[in-house]
């Protein structure tokens, strides 16, 4: 008989030991890291990509933009546009030239930086990015899972709850602080608060351009001093320079002229409804949506050529039974795809908008509409895709559990889009032929350790347990794992990424509230 303490059973179970121990120290590789490459679901064959492009630069040809502010219209005069003739109102035709030479001069690829090492994202080109957006005027409270209006503390709670989640990879704030009626100090609250609680690039809108300068300001002090944001940006300005359909907005373009002279890059967001201010035809939304936001592009090249701007084409639906915006559903999916899809053939930089939902609890209906809409955008490459954390309620909430879940969920996503990795070692021949004349099952094998983590996404919020181990367990549902994960995380004190030195000097700038 064997000895028991040299039995081939006692050396796995103490290799068991050994691998219960390795796990709970995490992984030594990420299995499904943001940046995979998108680009493999096309919904519009390349003959359609080209009709629809073709017809949108028609369009600003024909039809042209209207509203234009006048020191918009001398640039883009001298830029190459012209005044349209016959139409009885004051428009500006923008000849096929201009709009493809816009496009051949565009950036199509930049840094958007952190504030700490490691947190950089390079938007452009095949990369998947997932990150936040939204204005959601009430938050689902931990406490009572009801809603009440979204608050300047719920902002820096939100901040620095996503600080920690991997798969957030910029924030842009998700809430509006709706206890601060004075816009102005909206905005420098809501820059506050980025500063303050999270070192990840970040995003944010400004309601007039004479806000920029204080806010550029506060940027400054927080990259180090005078000029040195703009040497590094990590704050992009969100603006709409196009109201629906075809006409300019004043206040966002003068945004535009502030953040350009600021060094600030632009995400230039068009938000089309499908029915209301689009046509509800899908084709065509698409066609009047891609003119809206190159008329973006040409802005913006007409300012400054080549001056880093997210093309953000974002196409909305409206229910045309009721009239209510929809954040999610099968449209949303194919459209933000076939969106992302026109961007990329056009070389620039794709912004949409998915994993959004009409949910207000979080249940079978948020995820089912969170994960078909992300899942579609990351596969058609949709570089940044924004709105996709914790927006419920057609984007009129925002619930903090939700960020959890769908962090997780993304971590599932970047594992589909990074695909099969086929080499002579994941063939697995020699495995095989070992496995098969040897001990005949591959548990235990260094070939499957080897693959364990660097092949497998294993979920800490979605549960694997038996039926008999979970009801042990008090049957928890993935809402409540998630809620007490936030209370937890929301308990610890709050980190502030600014030196007392640099809190003090924005304090002298703008006007500061605090919350905690």
């Amino acid at each position: 008989m064997t000895d028991a303490t040299t039995s081939p059973r006692r050396r796995r179970a103490g290799g068991r030991i050994d691998r219960l121990a390795l796990r709970a120290a995490g992984p030594s590789t990420d299995p499904c890291p943001p940046g995979q490459a998108g680009g493999r679901y096309a919904p519009l064959t390349p003959t359609e990509v080209d009709q629809i492009i073709n017809a949108a630069i028609g369009l600003l040809a024909t039809l042209g933009m209207g509203e234009v502010p006048d020191r918009l219209r001398d640039d883009l005069i001298r830029a190459g546009a012209v005044p349209l003739q016959g139409v009885g109102v004051d428009r500006l035709s923008f000849p096929e030239a201009l709009v493809r030479q816009s496009i051949a001069e565009a950036c199509g690829q930049f840094t958007l930086h952190g504030r700490t090492e490691g947190r950089d994202i390079e938007a452009g080109g095949e990369r998947v990015y997932f990150g936040t957006g939204g204005a959601a005027v009430q938050t689902l409270d931990l406490e009572t899972g009801l809603y009440r209006p979204s608050t300047l503390r719920d902002l820096h709670d939100f901040t620095r709850l996503q600080d920690g989640l991997r798969n957030v990879s910029w924030f842009t704030r998700c809430c509006v602080a709706t206890d601060l009626p004075d816009n102005y100090e909206l905005d420098v609250n809501t820059v506050y608060a980025l500063l303050a609680r999270t070192t990840k690039p970040v995003g944010t809108s400004f309601t007039l351009a004479e806000y920029v300068p204080p806010i550029a300001a506060m940027l400054d002090i927080a990259a180090g001093g005078p000029g040195a944001f703009a040497a590094r940006p990590f704050l992009k300005g969100h603006i709409s320079p196009i109201i629906s359909p075809m006409r300019f907005g004043a206040d966002a373009v003068g945004v535009a002229y502030a953040c350009i002279e600021h060094g600030i890059p632009l995400n230039c967001i068009t938000a089309a409804q499908s029915g209301a201010t689009a046509p509800a035809t899908l084709a065509g939304f698409l066609v009047q949506s891609l003119a809206e936001t190159l008329a973006s592009l040409v802005m913006v090249h007409a300012i400054r050529p080549g001056y880093p701007m997210i093309f953000s084409n974002w196409p909305f639906v409206v229910d045309l039974r009721t009239g209510s915006f929809a954040g999610a559903g099968g449209e949303i999916a194919v459209m933000n795809a076939a969106s992302a899809q026109l961007s990329n053939a056009l070389g620039l930089i794709s912004g949409i908008a998915a994993s959004m939902s009409d949910a207000k609890a979080i249940d079978a209906q948020y995820g089912a509409e969170k994960g078909v809409t992300a899942l579609a955008a990351g596969l058609a490459g949709g570089n940044l895709v924004y709105e996709s954390f914790g927006m419920t309620a057609s984007l009129l909430g925002a619930s903090f559990e939700g960020f959890l879940l769908d962090d997780e969920m993304h971590s599932t996503i970047h594992r589909v889009l990074r695909g099969v990795e086929v080499t002579p070692e994941t063939l697995a021949l020699e495995a095989i032929h070992e496995t098969v004349l040897g001990e005949g099952h591959f548990l235990g094998a260094p070939h499957t350790y080897a693959a364990m983590e660097r092949d497998y996404f294993y979920p800490t919020i979605a549960d694997r347990d038996a039926p008999a181990l979970w009801a042990e367990k008090g049957a928890p549902d993935a809402w409540h794992v998630a809620r007490d994960r936030a209370r937890a995380l929301l308990d610890v004190p709050p980190p502030c990424h600014l030196t007392a030195a640099q809190d003090c000097a924005i304090r002298d700038v703008v006007p500061i509230v605090d919350v905690y």
